[in-house]
């Protein structure tokens, strides 16, 4: 038995337990960054890890002369560094961790200058991004009081809500957030909430004094049809692969914004007009006057490209310059150039345009574009109260003394019905990518 743990391969097998219990780490690292932490039973938490990383230290120390556990021996503190900032105060679960790092790394089989190389560096990635952090969340997050005053799941259980009501300066303010409910990570110890995943549905300032919240459950084209009873200009912002499976090229997406009014007015429209224009709207003159050309498959391209256009493209000389295959610092430097050099007045800009009008839309399409059949509609009515009480004072000329009365004013309950919040929205315009960002936000 002594010869086999003494074996060479038997300690190259058991190291790849340092490898699971080092991914655990990474994993942690991983959620604190992008997840909230709610601990159910911290007891429970404390004891569970301490029994495992115990039983890590000891596989760690008889493999420490291993290559696998010498490599986690260095990566497990810098990748606690997140957790100790982000998950401050759940001691329960960072310090035996932290104590497997600590005492690995000095134990382990690698070199003493090694070793203290890395100790003081990591120390030092410990000293300057706590100071970093907490100077960032005292200095650039604010902090105000919130009370949650209500909270509740859909029908369907997609969606959660909560109901707060801020306090400052300004007479407060009420706010409803609507997020995912079913983007947690649960386990019998610790909920983990995907951050950044609310949307304010409603705002008010000040403060209202109570809102009743209902939910309903509608169809997706009773929705679409309702929205093209309000107007026939809604747009719906999409993907380029989306345009792509709606049919549409880079080409025919192509727009003229930021016109000048002498511009607009060479296309005959009005100073006041808006609205994008699509290159594909405009004739063979027209093009021309913008300095703008199109092959017979459709395809628009810079009629005489400046030396200096051709050089930030990667182009050859006497090749075509396409809009759909320009590079984007290309197209910037385009834009930048149509611009009158006396006023700086913008001439016009070429951009792809990323909308589509909502009355183009069939319902088929609008599957295809992850609009679910039917979901959850959120609708409250909010309860206002106006008038009460206030003091105004009277001038008796008799005794030369100010009184003090208080006038009675008609108080009033205002009631005001809406709908927020529809799932139709969400899914269209894409509230709840689950895409994970690095953002400053994820450290508030």
């Amino acid at each position: 038995m002594k010869s086999l743990f003494a074996n060479v391969w038997t300690k190259r097998v058991v190291s790849v337990l340092s490898l699971v219990y080092t991914y655990f780490v990474i994993r942690l690292c991983y959620l604190s960054i992008f997840y909230t932490i709610e601990v159910k039973d911290r007891l429970s938490l404390c004891l569970v890890l301490s029994g495992l990383s115990l039983a890590a230290i000891v596989v760690m120390l008889y493999t420490r002369k291993q290559m696998i556990t010498r490599i986690c021996s260095f990566i497990i503190l810098p990748a606690m560094l997140p957790v100790v900032l982000l998950y401050f105060g759940e001691w329960g679960m960072i310090i035996p961790i932290i104590a497997v790092g600590i005492v690995i790394l000095l134990l382990s089989g690698a070199g003493e200058g090694i070793k203290t190389a890395l100790a003081t560096i990591i120390l030092l990635m410990y000293i300057f991004a706590a100071l970093g952090y907490f100077m960032f969340t005292s200095f650039f997050v604010a902090s105000v009081e919130e009370d949650e005053i209500a909270k509740g799941v859909s029908p369907s259980g997609d969606y959660r809500y909560r109901i707060v009501n801020t306090s400052d300066s300004s007479d407060g303010s009420t706010a409803i957030y609507v997020e995912p409910n079913n983007t947690d990570i649960s386990n019998s110890f610790a909920i983990f909430r995907l951050k950044n995943m609310e949307h304010i549905v409603y705002i008010s300032r000040p403060s209202v004094d109570s809102i009743d919240v209902s939910w309903d459950v509608q169809k997706r084209q009773d929705i679409t049809d309702y929205y093209n009873s309000l107007s026939d200009r809604i747009e719906v912002t999409v993907t380029d692969a989306e345009l792509e499976k709606l049919g549409f090229t880079y080409d025919n997406k192509l727009t003229l914004t930021d016109l000048s009014a002498s511009r607009k007015f060479a296309l005959g429209k009005t100073a006041s007009d808006v609205r994008p224009v699509y290159i594909d709207e405009l004739n063979a003159e027209q093009l021309d006057f913008f300095g703008i050309g199109k092959d017979a498959d459709g395809r628009y391209y810079v009629k005489e490209p400046s030396d200096e256009l051709i050089k930030k493209n990667g182009s050859e000389p006497g090749d075509r310059i396409y809009f759909n295959e320009m590079k984007p610092k290309a197209l910037k430097y385009f834009n930048s150039k149509n611009v009158d050099p006396p006023t700086g007045i913008t001439y016009f800009n070429v951009q792809k345009n990323h909308t589509v009008l909502l009355n183009t839309l069939t319902d088929a399409q609008l599957a295809d574009l992850g609009v679910s059949d039917s979901g959850d509609v959120m609708s409250i009515v909010i309860h206002k109260h106006t008038g009460g009480k206030k003091k105004d004072e009277e001038s008796s000329e008799s005794s030369g003394k100010n009184e003090a009365s208080e006038v009675q004013t008609e108080e009033k309950e205002i009631t005001e019905n809406k709908v927020v919040f529809r799932y139709y929205v969400a899914e269209l315009e894409d509230y709840y990518n689950s895409g994970r960002k690095f953002s400053l936000d994820l450290l508030k």
